[in-house]
């Protein structure tokens, strides 16, 4: 279903370009050896290069190549064997040299694509216009001082890439899909760390407007929008004020602008440069970036399963649901913990489990999946007690919430609590005999046609055995003797 906004003069669609900044994880800079850890002392992490010290010259980092690399392999990109470094020039407090080493015209990935899975089932392919490697900015501090902004060089030099989408998003909600899941292949390939509450992955996002069919009208850039929530809600409001100045006979002005997620608006920041305005030329301290096919090969080789590969191949090899398959790949180590429950055993129970009582409990005790008490060989192996008919569903419940309390193993909880589950048919059918006695009245409504009465009985017998009677010799038991 196409997304559209109504305005006064009729409707209008939206058009949106991504361009997203994730920070490579790499021990140290682009172009030195300055650490790149996050939350040191300001001006702790600064070579003389980071610092813009003159004569300094840079030296590329192999590692941060090769994380592009990967990454571009992951987005199904085509990779530049030869890319080169270009001066991106411009004047900014945290921005030592005066340039940033950037890529302009010749970047080392690409066209790729992303597809991306909506609310109402259906896919779309974004395109992947080119990912390029740059250095980060530092970062100005105006809470400091009530006169002074000062400065952190920490995150100055730290490698970035770049993926530019093409304006293929049409709705607030694709945007929120298409960031998704960039950011899930990213931190499948671990490339990048997705954490956009720390600034390593942000994203710019262009907005514009326009009736059915008309090319596409002047654009507006959006800058450092720092969550998923807010780039969808800043499309919306941005191009509500679009819409706005077009039905008014105005005119839209090509311009960077920032998004105030407190007051819902977006304000002017300042004119939208173009690529001349930075006069970009050949960094001259820096070779071109020459890469052979072989070792590309190789890396393509060594790249892990991918969200969409891992999702199909849950779906055929533990039969679970395609929406069921998703919830389980969002997160590499999610995906990871439930192979781990489902292997050698019933897929489908293992995802109700997981996703079920135990991503429950993880919420209830603020665990993420890494923390949790509860390791998957247990819950597996609790898993393996319903199926050996040690215990049934219900006490399995109380089980594992003793599990995420204690840590213990679940035979041992079952041993200690004495909740083995009842499959003496003797001792049953005494108890059946005795509920039949007791509540004769209803015996006999049951036997007049009520049979939703069955689940009242059944009931009974839970009681009676503390919940611990196994639920199918229960049934039988109670047919053959209510039936009779």
């Amino acid at each position: 279903m196409t997304y559209t906004l109504e305005g006064n003069t009729g409707i209008w669609e939206i058009v949106v370009g991504l361009e997203v900044h994730a920070q490579v994880i790499s021990q140290s800079k682009l172009f030195s050896g300055a650490s790149t850890l996050f939350g040191g002392e300001p001006n702790s992490h600064v070579s003389l290069i980071d610092a813009g010290f003159p004569g300094m010259l840079p030296v590329i980092n192999q590692e941060c190549v090769r994380q592009a690399v990967r990454t571009g392999l992951g987005l199904k990109a085509h990779i530049n064997l030869e890319s080169r470094f270009d001066r991106k020039n411009y004047f900014y407090a945290d921005l030592p040299t005066g340039y940033q080493i950037s890529q302009f015209e010749h970047p080392i990935i690409g066209t790729g694509i992303v597809l991306i899975e909506l609310s109402d089932g259906s896919t779309r392919e974004i395109g992947i216009t080119r990912l390029h490697l740059e250095q980060d900015a530092g970062k100005l501090m105006h809470d400091q001082d009530p006169k002074r902004s000062f400065v952190d060089l920490n995150r100055a030099g730290v490698a970035l890439m770049e993926i530019v989408s093409e304006p293929d998003i049409r709705s607030p909600e694709e945007a929120g899909a298409y960031l998704r899941k960039l950011r899930q292949i990213l931190r499948y390939l671990g490339t990048c760390d997705g954490n956009m509450e720390e600034g390593s992955m942000r994203a710019d996002v262009n907005v514009s407007v326009r009736k059915a069919g008309e090319p596409f009208r002047t654009r507006c850039e959006i800058k450092n929008v720092n969550s998923i929530r807010f780039v969808m809600q800043a499309i919306e409001i941005e191009a509500t004020r679009q819409i706005e100045i077009w039905e008014a006979g105005g005119e839209v002005d090509q311009e960077t602008r920032l998004f105030d997620p407190n007051k819902g608006e977006t304000r002017s920041l300042r004119s939208k440069e173009d690529a001349h305005d930075y006069r970009y030329f050949p960094d001259p301290d820096l070779l071109p970036l020459v890469i052979e096919q072989d070792w590309v090969d190789q890396l393509k080789q060594t790249l892990p399963e991918l969200p969409d590969e891992k999702r199909a191949r849950f779906q055929q090899e533990y039969g679970i649901t395609a929406y069921d398959a998703g919830v389980l790949v969002a997160e590499q180590p999610t995906a990871d913990f439930y192979e781990r429950v489902a292997k050698g055993r019933d897929g489908k129970s293992a995802s109700a489990w997981v996703t079920g009582d135990f991503f429950a409990a993880l919420n209830r005790t603020g665990k993420s999946i890494e923390e949790s008490p509860v390791s998957s060989e247990n819950l597996g192996a609790m898993l393996d007690l319903i199926a050996d008919g040690t215990i049934n569903g219900k006490i399995a419940k109380d089980v594992l919430e003793t599990m995420f309390e204690t840590g213990e193993a679940p035979l041992e909880i079952v041993e200690r609590k004495g909740l083995r589950q009842v499959t003496d048919t003797g001792a049953l059918e005494t108890a059946a005999d005795d509920i039949i006695t007791k509540h004769a009245d209803k015996v006999a409504e049951y036997r007049g046609g009520k049979d939703k009465l069955f689940g009242f009985f059944v009931g009974q017998m839970m009681k009676a055995t503390g919940g611990k009677a196994n639920p199918a010799i229960v049934n039988d038991i109670l047919r053959k003797k209510l039936d009779a």
